[in-house]
């Protein structure tokens, strides 16, 4: 194709990307659908990615302790991240299962009962956290000064985690219909929102008080819950793939029992995976506030990086998952490999600007020099590992997507808890390494987790599951 028309047509299928796509993706060109999935896919996960990084942009300016406090009442609340991805992920796969069976009213049935089940357990959840958020922060090794700024904080985040959850979740479930489009506009908006109330609830303005710590949760919270409105808004009134309504709101024992027992593993997956890093944030936690915020600030920026790389291992999963549904394997097999290169050319390049420029990029966040140092030497050592990354991340999602979730689980237990830890564990102390050691152990073990990830999927057994 001469140029002048390539460039037409790529940004023709830009804009369908952005608009939002009716393309069915068990048919036509694997690499057009892979790029009108991943745009979109990509761009909500750069939202999300700048999402992590806004609450500590603006904590940062209250010191080390403010940043230490939001980095553990994080790491708690990723215990509730585990059990949304792991919903969201069982909703993926049963949603786009279904959508590639030409069954949207199946699909629409397995997202309300999806939507039931989160709100369900969100409730226990949520009391248990605001009634002990204080007793939380200390059992991560909290001093004092950390938990007397961060409780407000820890109880907010926990109270809302109806909004964490839902707001993952119904994501997911548009995800998994195709419509990335409109999942991309559900968290611009909730981040957009979070980014404009931050400054507002932290530092105050005029009669408005400033909440400090405990105001970038409140505007969390309603960011989120804004863009869940949004996104109900759209599934009641059939503007996605699926449609909801009111009779789909009962219990269907049949399909929740299914959906169960997919993102059972599911949660136990992300519970496992995530939990890790609570365990390498414990060990950093020994080494004082400084270290904590070093670390902190380090690990969203490289959350930042990654989550639009995410993007990418989302559009695989449902391309896996609608091609499965549509007896076409192969097409299903093929769509990963494309993806994970594409991923892995993008962390790749973003590993050499993370490597050059990680002293200016922590200091954004905090003028502490040994933060910064702290920051940007965990930046520096961790990007190594990110072409393996990028691979792992996709096949991961892959066999999500095939509704596998026992495999994954299977390789974050041996990958994270029986390697990461102890590796982290035995460099930091015994080998007298310290932070350094914890930051190697970390990319040492991404890598590994890739290339285990990798030769399971090869074995083909994921191209059987039945969701």
């Amino acid at each position: 194709m001469p140029p002048p028309r390539r460039y037409v047509k790529i940004w023709r299928d830009l804009r369908e990307a952005l608009a939002g796509s009716n393309q069915d993706f068990t048919e036509g060109s694997l690499g057009r659908a892979i790029f009108l999935l991943s745009v979109p896919m990509v761009l909500e996960m750069f939202m999300q990615a700048i999402f992590e990084v806004a609450d500590i942009f603006f904590v940062g300016k209250l010191g080390p302790d403010a940043v230490a406090a939001v980095g553990l009442s994080a790491s708690l609340v990723i215990l509730v991240f585990a059990i949304g991805l792991g919903l969201g992920m069982a909703a993926t796969a049963m949603v786009a299962r279904r959508i590639g069976q030409k069954d949207p009213e199946g699909a629409a049935l397995a997202a309300s009962q999806a939507i039931l089940a989160c709100t369900a357990v969100s409730i226990p959840i949520g009391v248990a956290g605001i009634v002990f958020a204080a007793d939380l922060l200390r059992l991560m090794g909290a001093t004092p000064a950390v938990v007397e700024i961060g409780a407000g904080y820890c109880a907010v985040l926990f109270g809302s985690n109806l909004t964490i959850l839902l707001l993952f979740l119904i994501n997911a479930i548009l995800r998994g219909a195709g419509d990335a489009a409109l999942a991309m506009r559900a968290l611009w908006i909730a981040n957009v929102l979070n980014i404009a109330l931050d400054p507002l609830l932290i530092f105050g303005l005029g009669t408005i008080p400033g909440l400090g710590v405990t105001g970038a949760a409140l505007a969390t919270a309603i960011g989120r819950g804004v863009g869940i409105l949004y996104q109900l808004s759209v599934l009641f009134r059939a503007k996605s793939r699926i449609r909801l309504h009111a009779d789909l709101f009962r219990v269907d024992l049949e399909v929740m029992a299914r959906l169960f027992r997919v993102s059972g593993p599911g949660m136990l997956q992300y519970l496992i995976g995530t939990a890790s890093w609570m365990g390498i944030i414990r060990i950093v936690a020994v080494f004082g506030s400084v270290a904590l915020a070093g670390y902190t600030i380090a690990v969203r920026v490289i959350i930042f990086a990654l989550l639009p790389s995410w993007g990418l291992g989302n559009a695989a999963a449902t391309l896996v998952g609608q091609n499965l549904g549509a007896g076409k394997p192969d097409r299903a097999e093929r769509s990963v490999w494309i993806t994970g290169f594409a991923n892995m050319v993008f962390l790749g390049l973003s590993a050499v600007l993370i490597w050059f420029f990680a002293d200016p990029v922590i200091r954004v966040f905090t003028p502490d020099p040994d933060v910064v140092a702290v920051g940007a030497q965990c930046l520096r050592i961790v990007c190594l590992s990110y072409v393996f990354w990028a691979f792992g991340m996709v096949v991961i999602q892959a066999f999500n997507g095939a509704g596998d979730t026992v495999t994954p689980t299977w390789i974050n237990l041996f990958c994270y808890w029986l390697f990461q830890i102890p590796l982290a564990y035995v460099l930091a102390f015994p080998l007298n390494l310290g932070t350094t050691g914890i930051f190697t152990a970390i990319a040492i073990a991404q890598s590994f987790t890739a290339v285990v990830g990798v030769l399971i999927f090869r074995r083909g057994r994921w191209k059987g599951r039945v969701v």
